[in-house]
């Protein structure tokens, strides 16, 4: 096997595109990162990508954003476990398939699982049963509420805050890779996020209803109004990734007419 590193996005999707293409939904996530990393590229220090071939065919993909966790593509286990050994940098975790991650992170020493997800896909909306009010998208008055969102939605979905709360909610307000929308009830009362492009879709999330708000319908309608919302505009799928722990989302994802496509961990190494 023969591992290719790369700095620059558009010569690793020059070799691993059309292998991560072939299952869009599943590398949902690394595309929507290297459209971020082309079109922002100030955004990120020092990125990497790694192509894994064999006899000339890509069989896996593997990409990182220090200082976050590497990502890995659907691969072998055996080409996990290749490229935990060939990875020599200090990592904090990984993210992948689940049986991918899991090898890979057996490989690296220990580790301990820190999330479970699953990845959804969607080509046509089923509307959801009316809430009160309507859509919008966000706008520079929003900017304290959704930094206070923001910093309540990584607190309860246990994502580590790398970036300044305010300053990602400016980028987002200025549709900077992220078209945020607000389900409007005399106030905002709901927040989703599109953005992540992959060649022929978008991936929407986050999604957050502060507590006392939940159970009205605010949410399954903010999504569903933001998926039909893209794929009006061209997308022909539309993607998002839930917490399998949380049967309440998962069950209103697949209302609307989100399928699941497959399951991602994360493991973080102790």
């Amino acid at each position: 096997m023969q591992l290719e590193r790369f700095t620059s996005v558009d010569d690793f999707l020059a070799v691993a595109g059309a292998y991560l293409e072939a299952r869009e939904a599943e590398h949902n996530l690394i595309f929507g990162l290297c459209a971020l990393i082309r079109r922002y590229p100030e955004l990120y220090k020092d990125p990497w990508f790694l192509a894994a071939s064999n006899g000339g065919e890509v069989v896996g993909a593997a990409m990182r954003t220090p200082p976050h966790n590497v990502i890995l593509s659907e691969m072998a286990e055996p080409v996990a476990v290749a490229l935990a050994e060939a990875i020599t940098e200090d990592l904090p975790g990984v993210m992948g398939p689940a049986a991918i991650a899991k090898a890979f992170a057996e490989r690296r020493g220990t580790a301990e699982l820190a999330m479970n997800e699953r990845i959804f896909k969607i080509e046509r909306v089923i509307p959801p049963t009316p809430a009160p009010g309507s859509w919008r998208l966000a706008e520079p008055r929003d900017i304290d509420l959704l930094t206070e969102w923001i910093v309540a939605f990584s607190a309860e979905a246990h994502v580590g805050a790398h970036d300044d709360p305010r300053a990602l909610a400016e980028r987002w307000i200025k549709r900077m890779g992220k078209t945020l929308y607000l389900w409007k009830d005399c106030e905002p009362v709901a927040m989703a996020g599109a953005g992540g492009e992959t060649p022929h879709g978008i991936r929407i999330g986050p999604v957050y209803t502060p507590p006392a708000l939940r159970g009205r319908g605010y949410a399954s309608n903010l999504v569903g109004a933001a998926t039909a919302d893209q794929l009006a505009h061209g997308r022909r799928f539309c993607f998002l990734f839930t917490d399998r722990a949380n049967p309440t989302s998962n069950k209103i994802y697949q209302a609307l007419g989100y399928e699941a496509v497959g399951d991602v961990d994360m493991y973080r190494f102790t």
